[in-house]
C-alpha cells in the first residue's frame, strides 16, 4: 500500500506573520548599514530620508504581492504566483534561484552567528562547528512540526525586538545630542544623486526579507485577511525599529563618527558602555541572527515543496510529515546549507545570485499586471491599493535596481545570465520527464 498523502497544516496566523517578517528582515544589516549610509549621506535629513524611501519601496512591493499571494494561497513564495502568471519556465527560474539563495543565506547567517559567538566566548568550538550545530538544531525544531517551528520564530523574534528596543532606550536615555545637529560637509567625487542612489541600494537590501509571510500562504488560517496584515504590519514594525535605531545612533554620536564604520552599532555602544559596548552589540546580533536563521530554515523547504507538487522538482520532496512539515524538502535544504558552510562557498553563491534577487521581484510585480489582465474576475480577497500606478512604481524601481546590479557587478551578472541560459535545457529535461 502507498503511504497516505499529507497536506500542510493551516494553523498559522498574524502573530507568526509578524514574527517571521521581523525575523527574516532584521539581521546584522541594521547594525552595519548606517555606517555605509553615513559615508554617502553625512547630513541628517538625507541620511534619514533614504531609510523612509526604502520603507516606501518595500510597502509598494508588499501591496502588489499581498494581492497575488491572497488570491493564490499556496506555500512556496514568489514561485507560486510567477508560475501561475508567467508559466512553468519563469516559475522554475524564480523557484530554483530563490531556494538556492535561501539555503545560502541560512549558511551565511549561521556562520556569522558562529563568528560572533566565538568572539563573545573564545572557548567555544570554531565558528564553522557552531554554524553546523545551529542548522542541525533548527532543522530538528522544524522537523517536529510547523507549530514548534512557528513557536521558535515567535520567541526568537520577540527576543530580537526586545534587545533592539533596549538598545534604542539606552541611546535615547544616555545620548544628549540633537540628531539634526552636527552635519558634515564633505567633498564629493560623485554627485549627491549618485550618493543617494548608492545609499538607497544598501537600504533596500537591509529591508529585504519582507516577503517572508507569502512562503507560508497555504498554512495561514485566513490568508485573504492575515497575509496582508502580516506583510504590512511586519514592515511597519521593521520601519519603526529601523528609524528609531538610526535616530538613536545619531543622538549619541555625530554621523561623521559612524561614517564608514563596518559595525556602526559597536561604535555607538562604545560611547555608551565603554569597552564592553562592542560585546553588548555582538550579543544583540547573536540573538537576532538565531531568529533570522530559523526563518530561513523554515522558508527554504516550502519553495521546493511547491515545485515538487508541480513536478518541477523531485516528486519525493512533496512529502509532509504528521507535524505539517515538508520533511524531505527540509532535509534537502538543510543539507545544501551544510554543504555551503563546510565548503565556505555561500558568499560566492549569493554574489552570483544577486542578479536573480532583483529579477525575481521584477517578475513578481509583472505578474500582477498579467493576472489583472488574464483573470480580471478572479476572487481577490485583497486588491493592491492604487494599482496600476503603485505597482508600476515598484516595477520600474525594480528594473532600475536590476540595471544597477548589472552595472555594479558585471562579472557575476554575466555569470548569472549564463546560468539562466544553461537552465533552459535542464528545465526541458525536467518537463519531458514529468
Amino acid at each position: 500500500m502507498s503511504r497516505p498523502t499529507r497536506s500542510l497544516l493551516t494553523v498559522l496566523g498574524v502573530t507568526f506573520g509578524l514574527a517571521v517578517t521581523i525575523g527574516n528582515v532584521i539581521g546584522a544589516g541594521i547594525m552595519r548599514t548606517p555606517g555605509e549610509i553615513a559615508s554617502n549621506l553625512p547630513t541628517f535629513w538625507p541620511f534619514i530620508s533614504v531609510w523612509i524611501i526604502g520603507a516606501l519601496y518595500a510597502m509598494l512591493g508588499a501591496n502588489a504581492l499581498a494581492e497575488l499571494s491572497a488570491m493564490t494561497p499556496q506555500s512556496g513564495g514568489q514561485y507560486v504566483f510567477v508560475r501561475r502568471a508567467l508559466g512553468d519556465y519563469a516559475g522554475f527560474i524564480v523557484g530554483w534561484s530563490d531556494w538556492i539563495s535561501t539555503c545560502g543565506t541560512t549558511a551565511l547567517v549561521s556562520m556569522t552567528l558562529g563568528e560572533y559567538a566565538v568572539v563573545l566566548m573564545p572557548h567555544l568550538p570554531p565558528a564553522r562547528v557552531i554554524a553546523l550545530v545551529v542548522v542541525a538544531v533548527l532543522t530538528v525544531v522544524q522537523w517536529m512540526g510547523v507549530r514548534s517551528g512557528a513557536a521558535a520564530q515567535d520567541i526568537t523574534s520577540a527576543l530580537k525586538a526586545l534587545a533592539l528596543i533596549l538598545l534604542i532606550i539606552a541611546c535615547f536615555s544616555a545620548g544628549g545630542r540633537n540628531p539634526t545637529d552636527g552635519g558634515v560637509e564633505v567633498e564629493r567625487e560623485t554627485s549627491l544623486l549618485i550618493a543617494f542612489v548608492a545609499a538607497l541600494q544598501a537600504v533596500i537590501y537591509t529591508y529585504d526579507g519582507w516577503t517572508a509571510p507569502i512562503y507560508f500562504a497555504g498554512e495561514v488560517k485566513n490568508p485573504g485577511r492575515d497575509l496582508p496584515r502580516s506583510m504590512f504590519g511586519g514592515l511597519a514594525l521593521v520601519t519603526v525599529i529601523y528609524l528609531l535605531i538610526n535616530v538613536a545612533f545619531v543622538r549619541v554620536v555625530p554621523l561623521g563618527t559612524i561614517a564608514g564604520e563596518k559595525l556602526a552599532a559597536a561604535t555607538v555602544a562604545r560611547f555608551l558602555f565603554g569597552p564592553n559596548g562592542y560585546f553588548i552589540v555582538l550579543a544583540i546580533m547573536v540573538i537576532g541572527l538565531i531568529s533570522a536563521a530559523n526563518s530561513n530554515v523554515m522558508i527554504a523547504p516550502r519553495v521546493i515543496y511547491a515545485m515538487a507538487k508541480d513536478r518541477l522538482f523531485w516528486h519525493g520532496a512533496a512529502e509532509v510529515n504528521a507535524g505539517g512539515t515538508p520533511d524531505i524538502s527540509l532535509l534537502i535544504s538543510s543539507a545544501i546549507a551544510v554543504g555551503f558552510i563546510i565548503t565556505g562557498t555561500f558568499e560566492t553563491v549569493l554574489a552570483k545570485l544577486a542578479f536573480f534577487f532583483v529579477a525575481n521581484y521584477t517578475l513578481s510585480f509583472a505578474s500582477l499586471f498579467v493576472m489583472r489582465w488574464r483573470a480580471p474576475d478572479a476572487e481577490r480577497p485583497f486588491r493592491a491599493k492604487g494599482h496600476p500606478i503603485t505597482t508600476s512604481i515598484a516595477l520600474l524601481a525594480s528594473v532600475a535596481f536590476l540595471v544597477g546590479a548589472i552595472a555594479g557587478d558585471p562579472g557575476n551578472s554575466l555569470w548569472a545570465v549564463g546560468l539562466l541560459v544553461a537552465s533552459y535545457p535542464i528545465y526541458l529535461l525536467i518537463r519531458f520527464n514529468r
